[in-house]
């Protein structure tokens, strides 16, 4: 008895005993949490109650010369529902109603919509879509159907939004406007404007703390590190809304017509550099054309014959011909080591004729002896010259991924080839972007100043003064003397103007046009290859006054339809030119005697142009068109057509007046 007693309170004692230790390893377990590791555990907790959100910044606006948006950020809404939230009693006495509302607003049927909700309900469905790609007043009106209009705990209401990029002008200029995109392997892909001015146009992103209450829901809560995005910086481009629709569009018309691969229009203004328009077009696979590449900026290319104005230059800068030089064609071929061989387009050649007319006519053979017999011997001397106007080197755009130029030089001997100095002569052996080819026949416009393409005026904050802006930028105050630029000034005009001139096609008795056209071969050195061309035509305009110069290239048209430059890519060029001549201001002159009559009658005009049209149900382009020949300032707001404008139809407007059109 007194045995079991004392092996009893033996047990007690030793169950004691581990009680008070197990106490004393928990005191300290907590202690050591406290104290070493209890910054950790609460910064756990902190963060299952509080969160810190990411405020995106809004974008800039990317904006054509005129103030019209090129590129905007909208808000875009995705709509969804859970349907476990609210009770199945609420959800029947509401459905006839709800049902009636998404099915007018969403124009889908009754009977579709009841099922989609009734399927939701049975299964639980906390994640049902309404719908997506919302404007914000398409999604507030969903807001106000009946269930959806009680608080998101009650109704289960769930409402999403992003910004997304919107393109009032839709595929026009796509590229050069261009995007920001992530890629799958990581990185952003920078392109276009959008891609050069990011770091201008994505604002600064800014921070809020939130705070988790009841029913799931996050209210934002103050704290000193709170910080409010700020907005991007607005880009204004040089971009020009009508010739851009006027260069996309005659070369939408003229690729379809040829069924060719791809093709790029570049307009640029003539003294300041200025990029009025820059269309970019590729065919898919279904046939159908839109901006696939900027070839104009990044496709560095054989140019063909419109190098000759390049080699012709640098001939009359040496002294080495003049252009009433006589020159032999031949009976239109020649022949080098036996194998090789330059031909003229005109069989048996164009005879003994000038060097200005090698050069109008667009003799091959004519432009390789210039070159080669006076520069054979020193290929050097000729190379020099062109890398002096500059044409080696790139233009440094500040859109992202110009083509490299290519201008083969005698001292890197792995590059030289013997072959390079009379291929060189008629744009063979050499390449060059559509831009680059462009700034320098911008130059002889411009008596010989090269000055550097630019795509943007200015950068400004939201309604604030510029933060900087982007003048002329001379890249070479004269790439030869004025008397070479004289004369082949009048070589370009003769192009045109003469009846011998290989783009006689396209004179014009209202606008003068000087330019040169050029055919490329392309893939001839590739024996698998068939045989295809690029076909060019380059100038500016009006030829005694240049304000526009321009070049059209087009790829690989089918050669059944036509392939020259003069018949694939000029008529390009003179629809572009006549249409952007017709919109310029017309001066007229009179006699002040004229003046004095005119002042002294009771003249009473009428005219169709004298009140503001109802532009309702036209298209941006369409009222455009009608607007800023009246000396109107057009101002573009949303996406669609015409529902709204600021000056009412049949009312009186001063020139240069602002009007509004609120598109649908």
């Amino acid at each position: 008895m007194d045995y079991n007693k004392k092996n009893i309170m033996n047990r007690a004692y030793l169950v004691t005993l581990s009680l008070i230790l197990f106490s004393f390893v928990l005191i300290a377990k907590l202690v050591h949490i406290q104290f070493s590791e209890g910054d950790k555990y609460r910064e756990i907790a902190s963060k299952r109650t509080l969160k810190r959100d990411i405020l995106k910044p809004s974008r800039g606006n990317i904006f054509a010369d005129d103030g019209s948006i090129l590129a905007t950020s909208m808000a875009r809404y995705e709509v969804r529902w859970d349907a476990a939230v609210p009770s199945k009693a609420s959800y029947q006495k509401e459905k006839n109603a709800l049902v009636g509302g998404l099915s007018d607003l969403l124009g889908v049927s009754k009977k579709s919509i009841t099922s989609k909700l009734d399927k939701a309900v049975r299964n639980g469905n906390r994640y049902l879509l309404i719908a997506k790609d919302l404007t914000y007043s398409q999604q507030s009106k969903i807001k106000q159907l009946p269930l959806f209009n009680q608080p998101s705990y009650s109704g289960g209401l769930i409402v999403e939004h992003k910004m997304v990029r919107e393109h009032p002008l839709g595929k026009m200029a796509e590229r050069t406007v261009g995007r920001v995109f992530k890629e799958r392997q990581g990185g952003f892909k920078r392109v276009g404007l959008e891609g050069a001015f990011s770091q201008y146009l994505e604002g600064e992103a800014g921070q809020r703390l939130k705070q988790k209450i009841a029913g799931g829901q996050w209210k934002p809560i103050n704290d000193e590190n709170e910080k409010e995005p700020t907005e991007g910086y607005n880009v204004h481009s040089t971009i020009n809304v009508n010739i851009q629709d006027i260069a996309h569009t005659a070369l939408l018309e003229q690729l379809e017509k040829f069924k060719a691969e791809h093709g790029s229009v570049v307009v640029m203004e003539t003294q300041t550099g200025k990029i009025k328009a820059i269309a970019n077009l590729g065919r898919t696979e279904l046939g159908t054309y839109y901006e696939m590449l900027n070839y104009a900026v990044g496709e560095a290319h054989e140019p063909g014959s419109t190098f000759k104005l390049m080699a012709m230059v640098a001939a009359l800068e040496d002294n080495v011909v003049d252009e009433n030089s006589l020159v032999s064609t031949g009976n239109g071929e020649l022949t080098f080591f036996n194998k090789f061989k330059v031909r003229d387009s005109k069989r048996g050649g164009h005879g003994t004729i000038s060097a200005a007319k090698v050069f109008e006519v667009s003799s091959n053979t004519g432009m390789v002896k210039i070159i080669n017999d006076n520069y054979g011997k020193n290929p050097k001397r000729f190379v020099n010259r062109l890398y002096n106007m500059g044409i080696n080197k790139p233009l440094g755009l500040t859109i992202l991924g110009e083509g490299e130029p290519k201008i083969p030089h005698p001292n890197d001997k792995k590059e030289w080839d013997r072959l390079d100095l009379p291929w060189m002569a008629f744009g063979y052996g050499v390449a060059l972007t559509p831009l680059q080819t462009l700034a320098f026949y911008n130059a002889i416009a411009n008596n010989g100043v090269m000055v550097k393409p630019r795509f943007i005026d200015k950068i400004e904050s939201f309604g604030q003064t510029p933060d900087q802006t982007f003048g002329k930028i001379i890249l070479n105050p004269s790439i030869c003397s004025q008397s070479t630029i004289k004369k082949v000034k009048k070589m370009m005009l003769n192009v045109v103007d003469k009846k011998w001139g290989t783009a006689h096609n396209i004179k014009d008795n209202e606008l003068t046009i000087a330019g040169k056209t050029g055919t490329c071969q392309l893939d001839y050195n590739q024996k698998d290859k068939e045989v295809q061309y690029a076909a060019t035509f380059v100038g500016y305009f009006p030829a005694d006054k240049p304000k526009y110069s321009c070049i059209v290239v087009i790829h690989k048209p089918e050669k059944k339809l036509g392939y020259y430059g003069s018949t694939v890519a000029a008529p390009v060029f003179k629809k572009i030119a006549k249409k952007i001549h017709n919109a310029l201001p017309k001066i007229f002159y009179i006699q002040s005697q004229q003046v004095q009559q005119l002042f002294s009658e009771d003249v009473s005009i009428a005219y169709n142009g004298s009140v503001i049209p109802d532009l309702k149900g036209l298209t941006p382009m369409e009222a455009i068109s009608v607007l800023e020949p009246m000396g109107l300032t057009v101002v573009i707001k949303g996406k669609g057509k015409v529902k709204k404008q600021s000056i009412k139809a049949g009312a009186s407007f001063k020139i240069n007046q602002k009007i509004v059109l609120i598109l649908s």
